[in-house]
């Protein structure tokens, strides 16, 4: 049996689940998710708390039961209170900037690269070196974080390239200069 299937989900007040035609849907005072269901597990919703079961004892039926926990979970948590990530850029010249719906980008490179922010994703650029993303979809702040991460990943020398506020980079050593001729 899963053992994060089986912790029931705390409903904060102002939020409604409900299960109609194979999907969840989850309303709150940020906003509304939808997720669709499988066979495998049914969920049991209380007045202040949910409960993901799974239909047998099978291997599949356990990993889908923490699954929807974990989903189900996610989605309570951005409706009410929503996600955010927050990316620092780090080298010389290197900036951001929010033009409407649009996000530029100098990271050295001949031309400044431009993002189109998606729908759902709030940005705000705090400092010219440290952009905030916010919404209440945990995985699409995350994979919008990652995809702006990656068009300038840091690198271990001097730490160039944008970055988590919280991850850590592992510096290397470079050359030295040896005395030998």
């Amino acid at each position: 049996m899963s053992r994060i299937g089986k912790m029931p989900i705390t409903v904060p007040a102002g939020v409604k689940v409900a299960v109609k035609d194979g999907f969840i849907h989850v309303e709150g005072p940020k906003g509304a998710l939808n997720c669709k269901t499988r066979d495998e597990v049914t969920l049991k919703i209380g007045k202040e708390e949910i409960n993901v079961v799974a239909i047998d004892d099978s291997k599949a039926a356990n990993s889908y039961q923490g699954l929807y926990r974990q989903l189900v979970n996610n989605m309570v948590v951005g409706v009410s209170t929503g996600y955010s990530k927050s990316l620092i850029i780090n080298g010389v010249g290197f900036r951001a900037d929010l033009k409407g719906d649009v996000l530029s980008l100098n990271l050295g490179f001949a031309q400044p690269i431009e993002v189109m922010v998606p729908q759902g994703i709030t940005v705000t650029v705090e400092t010219p070196n440290k952009i905030t993303l916010s919404g209440i979809d945990k995985q699409q702040v995350g994979q919008t974080a990652a995809d702006i991460r990656s068009l300038r990943k840091p690198e271990p020398y001097k730490g160039k390239g944008i970055r988590y506020e919280d991850e850590v980079i592992r510096r290397k050593a470079g050359k030295t200069a040896s005395g030998k001729k």
